[in-house]
């Protein structure tokens, strides 16, 4: 495998509306990731499936997968930001009661 594919993640759009995108592999912090003519870095250490934020995401925004809304943003996301738990409020009940039990 070349040297450059090391450092290279492939990302996954699911919907034309969607704000983030999926890693389709994992992937090692300061990895480069290509949507169309975008480039994201990866921030951190991250696995298969995860998501980036694939332009910026204002706080109060809805998180949108497969074209629906799976939470909103607590925070500014920028482009390659993780975009998870620790920068959106959760639209998915089962991870809402986790939460609520981790409190």
């Amino acid at each position: 495998m070349p040297i450059e594919e090391l450092n290279f993640v492939r990302l996954l759009h699911l919907h034309p509306k969607d704000n983030i995108a999926v890693l389709a592999q994992d992937g090692k912090k300061g990895a480069s990731a290509k949507l169309q003519e975008t480039e994201l870095i990866l921030p951190c250490d991250l696995p298969m499936g995860h998501k980036l934020a694939i332009g910026p995401i204002g706080k109060g925004t809805e998180i949108l997968k497969y074209g629906a809304p799976i939470g909103t943003a607590t925070c500014e996301i920028v482009p390659g930001d993780h975009v998870h738990l620790h920068n959106i409020k959760s639209q998915y009940t089962v991870i809402e009661d986790m939460e609520a039990g981790q409190t």
